[in-house]
């Protein structure tokens, strides 16, 4: 037993993570903390050892996953059964530990049984609720039972399945249990020392209702709410409140009714409330972050009975000042919203020219001065706003408050002292002809070859200073000017063709079939490619088989066993050799690409297999290249039927071929860099290896955890640091639990922006039309590409695509995202293969069910569900 004055952070092993709080929160000046004691973990282990059968449960546990509901269910109880058999036992033998326990009870006194497990109230798993606590216990056999029942508590479904998703290993957690004096409040609630649905770290936010916060707790009833910033109540909600939970006079709770004319009343006068930000504040403060905290209200005191890290809070990017900033994802225009593991961060940060900064494993580019700026102010909303309108939204909800944007620089000039580019610089600075695209395309291959023969010739700390030095000249080849202008030009030419021939034709969309089947465009034609796979092994039954039962990465192993399988994998590897270096999330250098987890491809082969005839491929291309050229006609014969037309119709034509032609050459400078990485990333494992085998690091994926600096300074002296590494990984771990923001704030305000239309039909989700056309079909909800099974007619319905995505999108008959924006690569692709397609729709992974009957309006922006 150990009193809670006497433990800390430091006793986490011994009293759980609640206990380990409890005393720390008892050390801080003007924090007050109900009495109570800690039955240690010792105690718990006792119960264990007196357990039959644990050790096989245990093991058995381990091997579950959290998708294997049924059997959690199961293994849980029998566990829960051993565990209390455990705990009678230990608490009737010999040994006094019953006598410990209820010697420190005072008779007649309640007490608050409360569970304690080691992996609790932790920075990043909080553990809220997962196990039990028990109110107003009265009598020594009562607060023995509890005890015993919190050490079951332990296996619970819930907690068992919250430890399988976090990857908590069941046999190193341990459970310890607080024993407190009841505590009959008036008042009880809630603080968060940042706003739970903003995230805005100057807001403390607190939730209060009248008696026990068991109402608040199980989400029962409602609660008056308050917003405070530095000492003002800033927003207000008084709930009506018809009945409070109470300390029953013989144990346990009872509900009560409140009077009629006391249920609107407030639960806190404003001063309170501002009482609580200062305690919530020094709370705060002493823990190092955002916190939880639950309180009681008893006469004039406020008693704190928990406090815990708020685990869902993005972090902020560390921008080294004390003023204010604004941050826009990079994510979300990269079609990247997953985690970056910091070799992919670092590496990301030194292609790119741009100024960027990480948080939460994603980068941001701080637009701040350019928003304060009234000459690169509507500029930025136009480029961000016509990408993604959420975050051109988000970005004009900033500009609103008063105050937070810093004054623009004394000369409110663009950056640089220069003009912004003129509109349509692009267009006139470049021809339509294909020569040029072969040529751009011809610059990429020639130096893409040349740095994989310097690349294969390096090791050692030589190979880091080669890479640099490529990655100088990758810059060199991606931001060239003659690129740059002919990228430029496909989407001026878009923008033009769709506000010119809608105004003259009042056609929407006609770049959406102008487009379909471009020259050179390799992440379409990746994805037809792919359907000539599944030609070449459709005929062979026994090969089809192999695909249909792979688990694993080897099947192309076992391929040349069976008849046909041989073809079969040669078709696969040829496919290999020439877009295997490509992956979802493939920005991040350290993510596995298709030649090192072929099996991501097995489902969308055999659904081609299934779904097509051979020469689908072609005939698609075919197809495409027809009704483009058959629209192109189209709209330069009705513009030049128009009084004074044909000057119209000579600038659509030049602006048709200007997209055609370089459309299909904006997809290669991401290609050419993946490509790169590629070879960079197969040399640093090579690296990475050598270190293995030197016994310097014992995993070859250590090296992801180290920045590109980090990674060489190991290679060059040979001494790593296992403990930032593990620090890294556990970090990156809890990074991908997070949502990253579009738009966030130096406060850590995520600031959402909304679509604002009236437009859209009742019940259906907004979001931005990138290619045109209406359709109906079964939504197949896909968050792992890996997993995907679409049948031809289905809808995608995703986070968000990047090129990798296109070889799904053969089989779709729509396209619906979260993340994306008009020239993005899955609106392209979209395009090109017809599909119609709705992206930037909020949270559509959740709101769509897997199965359910849609519409997708790819014309004006929204997807409606059906019966």
């Amino acid at each position: 037993m150990l009193d809670i004055a006497e433990v800390g952070h430091g006793d986490i092993a011994r009293v759980g993570g609640k206990g380990a709080r409890l005393g720390e929160l008892s050390r801080i000046d003007g924090v007050d903390v109900p009495a109570g004691f800690c039955v240690t973990t010792d105690a718990f282990r006792r119960a264990l050892a007196a357990a039959p059968s644990l050790t096989d449960q245990l093991d058995r546990l381990s091997r579950l996953t959290p998708d294997d509901r049924n059997s959690i269910r199961a293994l849980s109880a029998e566990i829960r059964s051993s565990v209390e058999t455990g705990g009678r036992a230990a608490l009737a033998a010999p040994g006094e530990l019953a006598e410990a326990i209820t010697s420190r009870l005072d008779p007649g006194a309640a007490y608050a049984v409360r569970s304690s497990a080691t992996a609790e109230d932790l920075p990043t798993a909080s553990f809220a609720g997962q196990q039990d606590t028990y109110l107003n216990v009265v009598g020594r056999d009562a607060v023995l039972d509890h005890i015993r029942d919190c050490w079951a508590s332990l296996f619970t479904e819930r907690a068992v399945t919250y430890r399988l998703r976090r990857g908590i290993d069941h046999r190193r957690v341990a459970m310890a249990v607080v024993v407190q004096r009841m505590v009959a409040p008036d008042v009880s609630g809630v603080v968060f020392t940042a706003d739970p649905v903003t995230s805005d770290r100057t807001i403390t936010a607190v939730e209060a209702c009248i008696g026990l916060g068991e109402t608040i707790a199980s989400g029962t009833a409602n609660a008056d709410s308050y917003a405070i910033r530095a000492g003002e109540v800033v927003d207000r909600t008084f709930a009506t409140k018809p009945e409070a939970v109470r300390a029953g006079p013989g144990g346990g709770t009872v509900r009560e009714e409140i009077p009629p004319e006391q249920r609107d009343l407030p639960a806190l006068t404003d001063a309170q409330a501002v009482q609580l930000e200062r305690l919530g504040r020094r709370i705060e403060e002493h823990f190092g972050g955002p916190q939880d905290i639950e309180w009681c209200l008893a006469g004039d005191t406020f008693l704190i009975v928990q406090s815990r890290p708020i685990t869902t809070l993005f972090p902020v990017p560390d921008a080294g000042d004390d003023g204010n900033h604004v941050y826009v994802s990079v994510g979300h225009q990269q079609m990247m919203t997953d985690a970056m593991t910091p070799l992919g961060l670092s590496m990301w940060l030194l292609t790119t020219p741009a100024p960027m900064v990480h948080a939460g494993g994603r980068l941001f580019v701080d637009v701040t001065r350019r928003l304060a700026s009234s000459a690169t102010r509507d500029g930025l909303l136009d480029a961000l706003g016509g990408s993604d309108p959420l975050i051109g939204d988000a970005l004009r909800t900033v500009l609103d408050r008063d105050g937070f944007l810093p004054a623009p620089p004394e000369s409110d000039e663009f950056p640089g002292g220069n003009d912004p580019p003129a509109a349509g610089a692009g267009t006139a600075e470049i021809e339509p002809d294909p020569a040029i695209a072969e040529k751009l395309i011809a610059r990429h291959e020639d130096s893409l070859a040349e740095a994989k023969r310097r690349i294969a010739a390096a090791s050692g700390p030589e190979l880091f200073d080669v890479i640099l030095e490529d990655l100088a000249e990758l810059k060199r080849v991606m931001f060239d000017p003659q690129s740059h202008q002919a990228i430029t030009a496909v989407l001026e030419a878009t923008s033009w063709l769709n506000t010119h021939v809608d105004e003259q034709l009042g056609e929407k969309g006609a770049t959406d079939t102008l487009t379909q089947s471009a020259p050179n465009n390799v992440t379409s034609e990746m994805g037809l490619a792919l359907l000539d796979v599944a030609d070449a092994i459709r005929p062979h039954p026994d090969a089809v088989a192999v695909l249909r039962d792979a688990t694993g990465d080897d099947f192309l192993e076992e391929l040349p066993r069976v008849p046909g399988g041989e073809a079969a994998r040669d078709a696969i590897e040829s496919y290999l050799d020439s877009y295997g270096m490509r992956c979802v999330g493939e920005i991040d250098i350290t993510t596995p690409r298709w030649s090192e987890r072929p099996s991501a491809l097995v489902p969308v082969i055999l659904g081609n297999i299934a779904g097509f005839e051979a020469g689908e491929a072609q005939w698609r291309f075919e197809r495409g290249r027809s009704e483009a050229e058959r629209k192109k006609r189209d709209v330069l014969d009705r513009l030049r039927a128009l009084p004074g037309g044909e000057g119209e119709a000579v600038e659509a034509e030049r602006m048709i071929d200007l997209l055609r032609t370089f459309l299909g050459y904006r997809e290669y400078p991401k290609y050419s860099m993946v490509c790169r990485y590629f070879a960079y990333k197969q040399a640093l494992l090579a690296e990475a290896d050598r270190l293995v085998t030197a016994a310097v690091l014992p995993d070859r994926e250590d090296v992801f955890f180290l920045t590109f600096d980090e990674f060489r300074d190991v290679v060059r002296t040979r001494h790593a640091d296992h403990a930032l590494i593990a620090r890294r990984r556990a970090e990156f771990d809890d990074h991908r639990t997070l949502t990253p923001p579009r738009v966030l704030t130096s406060d850590g305000e995520a600031v959402a922006g909304s679509y604002r239309r009236a437009d859209v039909p009742d019940g259906a989700l907004a979001g931005l039309p990138v290619s045109t056309g209406t359709v109906e079909g079964r939504a197949r909800v896909v968050l792992d590409m890996a997993q995907a099974e679409l049948q031809e007619g289905d809808i995608l319905v995703t986070a968000y695509t990047d090129p990798s995505w296109s070889p799904l999108f053969v089989s779709a008959a729509g396209l619906v995202t979260e993340v994306g924006g008009q020239m993005t690569h899955g609106a392209v692709i979209a395009r090109e293969y017809g599909l119609p397609a709705v992206v930037g729709v909020e949270h559509a992974t959740r709101a769509v069910p897997d199965g359910r009957r849609i519409r997708v309006d790819g014309t004006h922006g929204y997807v409606e569900l059906l019966d």
